[in-house]
């Protein structure tokens, strides 16, 4: 009897232990964890290095889910898009591999451009945002806005002696969204003009 109830005062320890432990360390998916894959564990033989690998994985993959979802949401894209929902069929010139590959963000790292050329409604802005949404979720720091939300944006910097310090901050962004390059400049009526070709995803790095 008394082994047994030093082995229920232990358990509760550790329990108790690990939720400390977790509240320290901010990581509640770990507890979760630590607690779910327990019994899994036991039933598969894992060794206990196994055990904490699967623990510590389910912790970093909540903690990029969260942080892609909050890069996403500052980076203001105007719509959720991905590469999987785009429509290829009507766009014959446009091939899939190439558009995988992008998919992969070598372009990123690289600290190229990616230019989407094409009349209006061939998905040019849902390839840029999908792109970019896809940057979020790997980690990236991203901006979308269009070329005259750009084009007034740094005015507006410059116009308050500003101007060095918005460029300075923007380089320290990896990709930059620039939708509807094509678009023409406010007109003496305030017309912004007709909307023209690409969007462009700027690489910095």
């Amino acid at each position: 009897m008394a082994t047994r109830r030093t082995t229920s005062t232990s358990r509760r320890d550790v329990a108790a232990e690990l939720a400390f432990l977790s509240r320290a360390l901010k990581a509640p998916a770990l507890l979760e964890a630590a607690d779910r894959l327990a019994e899994r564990a036991t039933a598969e033989s894992w060794t206990h290095q196994e055990y904490l690998a699967a623990c510590l994985q389910r912790e970093v993959a909540a903690r990029e889910s969260h942080g892609g979802e909050g890069r996403v949401r500052a980076a203001r894209f105007p719509a959720r898009k991905t590469l999987e929902e785009f429509d290829f069929s009507h766009l014959r010139g446009l091939k899939r591999e190439a558009v995988a590959h992008l998919g992969t963000l070598d372009f990123i790292t690289g600290k190229e451009n990616v230019v989407f050329l094409g009349p209006p409604g061939t998905g040019k802005t849902h390839l840029a945002i999908a792109l970019g949404i896809r940057a979020c979720q790997a980690g990236h720091r991203v901006a979308f806005a269009t070329a005259l939300q750009w084009v007034d944006r740094l005015a507006a910097a410059h116009t308050t002696g500003k101007l060095q310090d918005e460029l300075l901050r923007l380089a320290r962004v990896p990709v930059l969204v620039i939708d509807e390059v094509g678009c023409a400049p406010r007109g003496a009526d305030g017309s912004r003009g007709m909307r023209g070709p690409p969007p462009v995803l700027a690489g910095t790095g």
